[in-house]
């Protein structure tokens, strides 16, 4: 028994330095009927057993230590309600309703709350720390687990690398590159404008229409054309006996990547976990497969078409897969730096992601708000209607100051994605602009923070922060966007003095393709259909996804995510 004992010992250590390595081990090995360990002696499995409930109870005490002295637990906040949930059931619960904001106001800029067995996550609107997490990427970075569920989802594209890979997959997303992909905006737009305008047509001059499903569909034929070339035409679906494949798998890959699930949460914690199969994992894989086979056939397609212009300056067309792969073997671009048809594929999930989910779930918020708000909407068309053309061009949408406004107070009210998280990978100082004052009454002009500290970033309340805005910071005012209104300019944001599409290195690289989509979206729209909340405003909540939050019917849960709005078209 005292050899069982120091071999466990011994095992404890080595499997402190590299635990995922151990259990993986141990785990392929005993799966193999051959293995020895099937059939050892008693002794050797109590070893083993016991080897594996020392660095269990090693994990526990060490992960205790590091709460109780974690400078974080010091910070004011809420108790956690539950053993297991913390405080994370009552924000999901809440879904950015006023929660995070109430709490701001009662301990403070920076905070804590709870997640998981009651473990301290840092909270904070301070916008020179905020301004510290972002800027210094090379320190917070997503966590394992975040990356992991975004992965599940997006593949390993721009949104889940870090460090130098992450600088490595930056394709280009400029003004002259969103400027000629404009006209599919707006092509896209007037196609959607004309469905509603038959369906109001049929249907006595008014129609009911869910609008966040068409939108989906709208932005999802914009981004297969803006971003690969390829015509998925999923507003023209119901017209066709087969549906589109790549439109098929992003919604199978969508819908199963972003539901809860208790096993997928532990699973991204505990990597031995993931050699269980779920019912999930067999559609995302499936789907993933067909993106996989499309994205090939595409990229090939682009390299060919390349080629054979002999030039980087010419080439098949404007989509960003073909810009990609033109920089990208581009002579300017070292070999070494250069991505590999692996590294190109893997954005293929991530476009369809980030230029489809975001932007379609803005503009239906933006109608939306534009229902609660007559006098914007019937303000917003006037200058619409003044427009000589259908089909203006990046600079004329650019140009109309009071679509700018609503864009910016509607990304500032419902921002798509509502908050985002960090995790410190080494011990750092992080400067506070207001000091913060501890539960035993020490006030704290910086704050220390360990490695392996999670921060929460909350994007949605530091943009209705009333310090900043107002107290009417919750309500959809695009009035005070124009000139004159006092708006911070300390929030780090890349655009628009808010955090809508975050800021420093890590920024949303893809800000300038979205904001001109959702323009003509709502330009042509807004210029040719009055909309009216079909629903009592009452009935309507929100409820998130993994991603983005998007509204819902109260008294109709079962049908998920919509917005029912009334449509008639604009009697001029």
């Amino acid at each position: 028994m005292s050899f069982l004992r120091s071999s466990a010992c011994r095992n404890v250590d080595s499997v402190a330095k590299n635990p995922s390595a151990f259990i993986n081990s141990v785990w392929a090995r005993t799966a193999d009927p051959s293995c020895a360990l099937r059939h050892a002696p008693d002794n050797l499995v109590a070893s083993l057993f016991g080897t594996l409930g020392a660095y269990a109870l090693y994990e526990i005490l060490k992960a205790v230590y590091e709460e109780l002295t974690s400078p974080v637990r010091s910070l004011p906040g809420p108790r956690s309600s539950h053993w297991f949930y913390g405080n994370l059931k009552e924000i999901f619960e809440d879904e950015d309703s006023g929660l995070e904001e109430h709490w701001l106001e009662k301990y403070g800029r920076t905070m804590k709350f709870h997640r998981f067995f009651g473990q301290a996550q840092l909270l904070t609107t301070d916008t020179k720390a905020i301004h510290h997490f972002l800027s210094n990427n090379h320190i917070y970075e997503k966590s394992e687990a975040t990356r992991i569920g975004l992965g599940r989802v997006v593949g390993p594209g721009i949104l889940v690398v870090e460090g130098d890979v992450h600088k490595q997959q930056n394709p280009a997303f400029g003004a002259p590159q969103v400027r000629e992909l404009t006209s599919i905006f707006v092509d896209t737009s007037i196609q959607l404008r004309d469905i509603w305008v038959a369906q109001a047509a049929q249907n006595d001059g008014v129609a009911r229409v869910e609008v966040l499903s068409w939108l989906s569909k709208a932005t999802l034929d914009i981004i297969g054309l803006a971003g690969f070339n390829y015509r998925i035409n999923a507003l023209g679906a119901e017209s066709h006996d087969v549906p589109d494949p790549l439109a098929e798998a992003f919604d199978a890959l969508f819908t199963s990547g972003t539901s809860f699930s208790l096993l997928r949460l532990f699973q991204s914690r505990v990597s031995v976990l993931r050699n269980i199969p779920t019912k999930q994992d067999k559609i995302m894989h499936a789907a993933q497969a067909t993106m996989l086979r499309i994205g090939r056939q595409l990229l090939e397609e682009s390299k060919r078409e390349i080629a054979a212009n002999g030039t980087f300056n010419t080439g098949r067309g404007r989509d960003l897969l073909t810009l990609l792969v033109r920089a990208n073997t581009s002579k300017e671009i070292p070999a070494d730096q250069r991505l590999s048809d692996e590294d190109v594929l893997a954005q293929v999930p991530t476009f369809l992601v980030a230029g489809h989910e975001t932007s379609s779930t803005a503009v239906t918020w933006a109608l939306f708000a534009l229902t609660q708000n007559m006098a914007a909407q019937m303000r917003l068309r006037e200058e619409l209607l003044a427009v000589s053309t259908d089909t203006p061009t990046m600079d004329e949408l650019n140009s109309l100051p009071y679509l700018e406004c609503v864009v910016k107070e509607t990304l500032r009210v419902h921002a798509p994605v509502t908050g985002t998280s960090r995790m410190a990978m080494r011990d750092d100082v992080v400067p506070l602009g207001t000091p913060v004052t501890d539960i035993h009454g020490t006030v704290h002009e910086s704050l220390h923070i360990r490695k392996g500290q999670r921060i929460l970033i909350p994007i949605i309340s530091l943009n209705r922060d009333s310090a900043i805005w107002g107290p009417d910071a919750m309500e959809f005012i695009p009035e005070r966007w124009e000139a004159g209104t006092p708006v911070s300019n300390t929030i780090p944001g890349v655009w628009g003095h808010m955090m809508t599409f975050l800021g420093g290195p890590r920024s949303c690289i893809g800000f300038r393709f979205s904001l001109v989509e959702i323009k003509a979206l709502l330009f042509t729209l807004v210029r040719a259909l009055e909309f009216e909340l079909a629903v009592p405003i009452a009935d309507m909540g929100k409820k998130g996804t993994a991603i983005v939050q998007r509204p819902i019917v109260l008294s109709d849960p079962a049908a998920g995510n919509q917005l029912p709005l009334l449509v008639r078209p604009v009697v001029r």
